[in-house]
C-alpha cells in the first residue's frame, strides 16, 4: 500500500518524505502557481486549470482571488460554487462539497492532522480524515473545518469559527470551537433588514 492510499483509509503516512508524494504535491502546486498568477480576464484559462486540478468540479464556479490546496484530486465540488479570496484546503483525504455552497474569504478546510507524539510526527507522519460539506451551505469568514467534520446541508457558519465536530442541517452554528447557536427557520426567508439595531 502506498502513502496516499494510507492517508485515503485514514492511516498514518508519510506526508513530508515520500517522493511520489512530493511530486504529486508539487504537481499541484505547479497548477496553482499558473492559475493564482491570472488576470482576472483570463476566465477561460482559470477555469481550464481548475477543471484539470480538482477531482470534479460542477457547473457555474468561482474562486475569487488565490486558491491553494495540496494535491486537488481529492476535493469534489458540486454545482454553482463560489469561494472568496484566500481559500485554502489541506485535501490528504477526499473534500466533498455540495451545490450552491458559499465560502467568504480566509478559510481553511483541513483534513490533515498530525500525531501529538513527537518522535513520530518528527518523522513526517501525518494522517488524514475527510471532510464533507453539504448542500446549500454558507461558511463565513475566516473559518476554520478540522479533519472529519460534515457539514449539514443548508448550514451556515459564522465567521471566525474552528469546527471540530459534526454540524447539523439548517442551523446556525459559530464559536471556538463551533456550536450550534439555533435552527434557520422560515421566519429567516421572511427577513427583510439585516442591519444591526
Amino acid at each position: 500500500m502506498d502513502e496516499l492510499e494510507k492517508a485515503a483509509r485514514g492511516l498514518l503516512y508519510d506526508a513530508n518524505y515520500d517522493s511520489a508524494v512530493l511530486e504529486k504535491r508539487k504537481a499541484a502546486k505547479r497548477i496553482l502557481h499558473r492559475l493564482n498568477a491570472l488576470s482576472p480576464d483570463e476566465r477561460q484559462e482559470h477555469a481550464e486549470l481548475i477543471r484539470g486540478l480538482l477531482g470534479r468540479i460542477g457547473r457555474n464556479f468561482v474562486f475569487d482571488g488565490s486558491f491553494h490546496c495540496d494535491y486537488g484530486f481529492n476535493i469534489e465540488i458540486g454545482d454553482d460554487f463560489y469561494a472568496n479570496v484566500n481559500l485554502v484546503i489541506l485535501d490528504g483525504a477526499k473534500v466533498t462539497i455540495g451545490d450552491n455552497v458559499f465560502i467568504a474569504p480566509n478559510v481553511g478546510i483541513y483534513t490533515a492532522g498530525h500525531p501529538l507524539d513527537p518522535e513520530r510526527r518528527n518523522a513526517g507522519l501525518e494522517y488524514a480524515l475527510p471532510v464533507t460539506i453539504g448542500n446549500n451551505v454558507w461558511i463565513g469568514g475566516g473559518v476554520s473545518i478540522m479533519p472529519g467534520v460534515t457539514i449539514g446541508d443548508g448550514a451556515v457558519i459564522g465567521g471566525g469559527a474552528v469546527v471540530t465536530r459534526d454540524i447539523p442541517a439548517n442551523v446556525v452554528a459559530a464559536g471556538n470551537p463551533a456550536r450550534v447557536i439555533r435552527e434557520i427557520t422560515i421566519e429567516d426567508a421572511k427577513r427583510e433588514s439585516f442591519g444591526r439595531k
